[in-house]
């Protein structure tokens, strides 16, 4: 059987953690942030966890991280 392909994009925008949870950074936070308010920003900048029913789809494109 050959060998699986990571997605590169996927590889690139997501790392797992030790305990298999697949974490990501927040997008909105390059331009035109003047209109949100500051409590928007800020929890903008926290980094987040893939959702539970998305978990098939990310081990499907990054095979060996699991």
């Amino acid at each position: 059987m050959p060998k699986m392909k990571t997605h590169s994009a996927t590889k690139k925008r997501f790392r797992v953690s030790a305990g298999k949870k697949v974490k990501f950074r927040k997008a909105g936070q390059r331009h035109l942030l003047t209109g949100d308010s500051g409590n928007q920003n800020r929890l903008s900048r926290k980094a987040e966890y893939v959702q539970k029913s998305d978990m098939r789809t990310m081990k499907k494109f990054l095979p060996y991280d699991f």
